[in-house]
């Protein structure tokens, strides 16, 4: 079995494990509607990506029947 080395200080173990934070998400704003949204994904207010309805969500908010 692997043994180390030799000790490793708490200053050297704490700056390593120092680096597991968490990112905060892009938020973009929609080029359609202009609400917030997460980048590279469907806005949940209009159904649009890209310039292409994908979700089917008409003006008023509701799911158009397909």
């Amino acid at each position: 079995m692997a043994l180390p080395k030799g000790k490793i200080s708490k200053a050297r173990k704490h700056a390593r494990r120092a680096n597991w934070k968490i990112s905060a998400p892009s938020i973009v704003k929609c080029p359609r509607c202009q609400k917030m949204k997460l980048a590279h994904r469907v806005c949940k207010n209009c159904g649009y990506y890209d310039g292409r309805d994908v979700l089917g969500i008409s003006e008023d908010g509701k799911k158009k029947d397909a």
